[in-house]
């Protein structure tokens, strides 16, 4: 939070100086109508679920788990549990510095460099291109609201701007992006790209496949880590890639961890990192223009939106998006 505040106060007077004019638009989640904390479920406890049904991913299947612990101690034995937890906030915004989660707080000058849009192809006229810019905040509200108190599976930390595209070199270059994932040459070719059907069958009926972390389901590739969308159809789908472009690229810069699995590692809450990202642990639920809080409100990564990004992207007021991103959480519980 403080951090927040160093940043407003260095770049909240700031004025644009160069005629272009855009309007930073947002809101702040409300946690009692713009969550749906239905995503929380389903929960299991020694790998029995006791809450209602819902998506989910594999669980440990053993009624006890142990960890390390320090002297004098020196072990742990506990239950393991699951659920997802809303740990991160994520904007998608055609304005430079806008904070969409903010309340549409904006925090650096209006200058072109660095400003998204929507732009026809250069191929045909059917075709468009876009680029945005992404803002990505820790959020741990279950937390602050103190639904679950004492536990220790639980993510606790205060709220942080945690990552601003417009700060990265590397986000509106593809040529610089390759530093960060050369392999994206394997997978530049129709083979590799066609492959990623299946994935997006596997999205839009369950979860995607880890295995082909190159797609990102029926919104496209996941590479290059840049907020450059080459195919953009919509706002929702451009918005709905470049959210799991994100958290791909935070996994690669070692940023973000992996939260789910049988693992001993990860029951007993170690930092596990892993540069590839682990597309089944992530559900993302729309916060802005319009949230989604009804049956199916937050979903896996890759899955279509057809069924219901109708009416989720307004003119002018709606053309940016605000994500709340859920995590499953494996721990041993003591």
């Amino acid at each position: 939070m403080k951090k927040f505040l160093l940043i407003l106060a260095i770049f909240g007077s700031v004025q644009a100086d160069n005629g272009v004019q855009s309007k930073c638009v947002g809101k702040f989640a409300n946690p009692i109508t713009d969550i749906c904390w239905s995503c929380l479920f389903p929960i299991t406890i020694g790998g029995l679920r006791v809450s209602p049904n819902n998506e989910d991913t594999p669980n440990p299947r053993q009624i006890i788990c142990e960890c390390t612990a320090p002297p004098p101690i020196m072990r742990r034995i506990g239950i393991p549990i699951s659920f997802w937890e809303p740990v991160r906030l994520i904007d998608v915004t055609r304005v430079k510095f806008c904070l969409v989660s903010m309340g549409g707080v904006k925090i650096g000058p209006n200058s072109i460099r660095g400003h998204g849009d929507v732009y026809a192809g250069e191929t045909t006229s059917n075709s468009r291109h876009s680029f945005y810019q992404v803002h990505y905040y820790i959020y741990p509200v279950m937390y602050w609201l103190e639904l679950l108190t004492d536990f220790v599976c639980m993510e606790r930390s205060t709220f942080d701007v945690a990552y601003i595209t417009e700060f990265d070199p590397m986000w509106n270059d593809d040529e610089t992006a390759f530093v960060l994932n050369p392999e994206a040459v394997l997978f530049a070719n129709p083979i590799a790209q066609a492959a990623c059907a299946v994935d997006a069958v596997k999205a839009t009926s369950g979860f995607p496949l880890d295995s082909m972390f190159w797609c990102s389901g029926c919104q496209g590739s996941m590479y290059p880590f840049t907020g450059h969308v080459p195919y953009h159809i919509g706002g929702v789908q451009a918005s709905l890639l470049l959210v799991s472009r994100m958290l791909a690229k935070l996994h690669r810069e070692n940023l973000a961890q992996i939260t789910s699995g049988s693992s001993p590692e990860v029951l007993c809450h170690k930092t596990v990192y892993a540069p590839v990202i682990k597309k089944t642990q992530y559900k993302q639920q729309m916060i802005f223009p319009v949230p989604t809080t009804g049956k199916g409100g937050c979903r896996p990564l890759g899955r279509s939106s057809v069924t219901w990004e109708g009416g989720k992207e307004k003119p002018y007021s709606g053309e940016d998006f605000g994500y709340l991103i859920w995590r499953k959480r494996n721990c041993c519980m003591f």
